[in-house]
């Protein structure tokens, strides 16, 4: 039986820092050599997953942007990205400048990614940038959203407060074409809200990866409430300890916290078995 492991990145395989620790690279590489195919979903983008994942070796593509894209990190390429419809971008712009709320809207042309933004006055939106910008050099242009949201668009992004977003939410979600991931941020008390293609999740991403690639079982780790689409499609779902009560809900088995190495504990555990 050929079977994958998949693992959310923030609050499941990566510690509270946060960062792969030493044990975990230690553990999960030499479970890789012995024929263990692991790859990771996560909601992050290609200048920071696959940075802050440099010390696995990673030897299945990856999931990025809560499934909008497939990612080869041995090939170094897109293997599948969802784009939202042109109109549909401008729709999301009108509501979001209707709320008066910033968002950062991505592109991917001719294979790179850009995100676009037209200001940043709100503090949570200026650090999120600062960090991307100076930590994992992902490209920012200022711009007027209008003139950029065309067929390449395939991601908005904001962070802000429950209330400040719910409004953004609700209006979002009632126009056809898109899907929606709502979560509080695992480091702090604010909240996403990211929008992208209806073709678009973690579990479209997994369905794809198990079919291109001819996955018989699939295992999945996660904490968070974007992850349950994931565990829509896994044969076996598992919870960090300190996940959400919804997500250990949802799982079949419950294991050790990120902030223990809770993921590649399990994998030794399992595959000693």
């Amino acid at each position: 039986m050929k079977r994958l492991y998949i693992s959310d990145l923030d609050g499941t395989l990566l510690s509270p820092k946060p960062e792969i620790t030493a044990h975990t690279a230690e553990i999960m590489n030499a479970l890789a050599r012995k024929g263990m195919n692991f790859t990771f979903a996560t909601a992050r983008s290609i200048y920071s997953a696959v940075p802050i994942t440099s010390a696995l070796d990673i030897n299945v593509p990856c999931i990025l942007m809560n499934g909008v894209s497939i990612y080869d990190i041995k090939n170094e390429r897109y293997v599948k990205n969802e784009f939202i419809e042109p109109a549909v971008s401008a729709k999301l712009l009108d509501i979001y400048k209707r709320h008066g709320v910033e968002c950062f809207m991505y592109r991917i042309d001719e294979g790179a990614l850009t995100c676009y933004y037209s200001q940043l006055t709100s503090r949570v939106m200026q650090s999120f940038a600062e960090v991307r910008k100076h930590e994992y050099k992902k490209p920012f242009v200022q711009c007027r959203l209008e003139d950029y949201a065309d067929e390449y668009t395939v991601y908005f992004t904001t962070r802000a407060t429950y209330d400040e977003l719910l409004p953004v939410k609700l209006e979002a979600e009632k126009i056809a074409g898109v899907d929606i991931a709502f979560y509080l941020d695992v480091y702090d008390d604010s909240w996403y809200l990211e929008i992208f293609s209806h073709k678009a999740s973690k579990s479209n991403g997994l369905r794809f990866l198990r079919e291109e690639y001819g996955f018989d079982e699939v295992v999945a780790f996660g904490d968070n409430l974007n992850d349950l689409p994931m565990f829509e499609q896994a044969d076996i779902k598992i919870a960090v300890g300190n996940a959400r009560d919804e997500v250990k809900a949802a799982a079949d088995i419950i294991i050790g916290t990120n902030s223990e190495d809770g993921v590649a504990r399990w994998l030794l555990d399992e595959m000693k078995k």
